[in-house]
């Protein structure tokens, strides 16, 4: 990596996604040939001590106690946003009016006006931006994609796509920020929903044009939490309101003419991250399950569906990594990432998902939540 252009990063947050983040920044380089070394300058959170430690840990050369210090360095060039939803915008905007290119995760913003303000300053700005849908970079799901670019299932009939976890079953476990509207934008909507979206519209090529959509809390009061990292927390003997939903179900129509089912909770006892899509088309058929994640269920023909095994050097990604076989994990999809943001950045191209696919997203979530409050009414998405 010593002849390649060094590019700081600066990133914000050190929790769950940060930890993955500075997994991937520190692996990418290892695995694939860039035309950018990324050095892992500064990590941001408002803890000194805990900052300081997580940047011991995690690989990180320095720290800062606020964001906007770390937008100010001039060691760094790309500012990475690993925050809750409710800062994404504020962060995002003065990184890209600082110059710098930025990396945030999903989903974009908390609303659709903070992903408006977002995707203007992304098309105002000299450096490049990307939303973090970490779930395209899956080689199972990008190999998907391909199958339905090839025209292998021809006209696109049927999606139907569910994310399915159960880490907050529990009525005692404690209300963590990912419960609270004002901090999360929405519950398993936002959080999970936005991935099956995005896959969705990834994977087809269409974007979702109209939702009818109900909405679910199961657990309305919570302990308040004493602590929390990553998806665990403990809690007090004090309560708290939940303020999102628990699961979000819809319909939809796709653009291309495709109908859809779309379902997100955080309360399928037994699942614990299964991110599920079935597409149907005039032609064949292609499923997957994130839970099986170097696996791709493939049907032509109207035959019974086949099992492929996504670790092929040939596999979009893959032949970076391990020999056939040898599977790949959640980590490699961050690492998958940055590969291609920094390849975007070298090269000069628009990196995707970009803010505006973000945007896209956002809208959708908007319609369902929508269509929720009114009755499940069919709701356009806003063009």
């Amino acid at each position: 990596m010593s002849d390649r252009t060094t590019i700081g990063v600066g990133m914000v947050g050190y929790a769950f996604m940060g930890r993955v983040h500075s997994q991937a920044w520190r692996s990418v380089g290892a695995f694939f040939d860039l035309p950018l070394a990324p050095r892992m300058a500064v990590l941001a959170g408002r803890s000194k001590e805990r900052t300081e430690a997580a940047a011991a840990q995690l690989g990180w050369d320095a720290v800062e106690t606020d964001w906007r210090e770390l937008v100010k360095r001039d060691d760094v060039q790309i500012v990475d946003i690993c925050t809750p939803g409710d800062s994404h915008a504020e962060i995002a905007v003065a990184a890209l009016e600082a110059g710098k290119h930025v990396l945030c995760e999903k989903p974009l913003a908390n609303t659709v006006a903070e992903a408006e303000v977002m995707v203007r300053a992304a098309a105002a700005a000299p450096g490049k931006s990307m939303v973090a849908f970490n779930y395209r970079r899956v080689p199972a799901v990008a190999l998907a994609r391909r199958y339905v670019e090839e025209g292998r299932l021809g006209e696109i009939r049927h999606v139907r796509a569910q994310y399915l976890q159960d880490w907050i079953v529990d009525p005692e476990f404690p209300l963590v920020w990912r419960l609270q509207k004002d901090k999360a934008g929405a519950g398993a909507l936002g959080d999970i929903g936005s991935h099956i979206v995005d896959a969705a519209q990834f994977i087809t090529g269409q974007n979702v044009v109209g939702v009818s959509a109900l909405t679910e809390t199961f657990i309305k009061e919570r302990p308040l939490a004493a602590e929390s990292a990553g998806l665990g927390a403990t809690g007090t003997s004090a309560t708290g309101q939940v303020t999102v939903d628990d699961a979000a179900l819809f319909i939809g129509r796709l653009s291309g003419g495709a109908v859809a089912s779309f379902e997100a909770t955080r309360f399928a006892t037994g699942r614990k991250n299964a991110m599920r899509i079935e597409i149907n088309g005039s032609l064949g058929s292609l499923a997957f399950d994130f839970e099986a994640m170097n696996e791709l269920w493939f049907s032509a023909g109207g035959g019974g569906f086949e099992r492929i095994l996504v670790t092929e050097p040939d596999h979009p990604y893959v032949g970076a990594w391990w020999p056939p076989g040898h599977g790949l994990g959640y980590e490699h999809t961050f690492t998958h990432e940055v590969k291609d943001f920094l390849e975007a950045i070298a090269t000069g191209a628009d990196p995707t998902p970009s803010f505006a696919d973000g945007l896209r997203v956002q809208r959708v979530l908007a319609a369902v939540e929508q269509s929720a409050a009114e009755g499940s009414r069919y709701t356009n998405v806003e063009d």
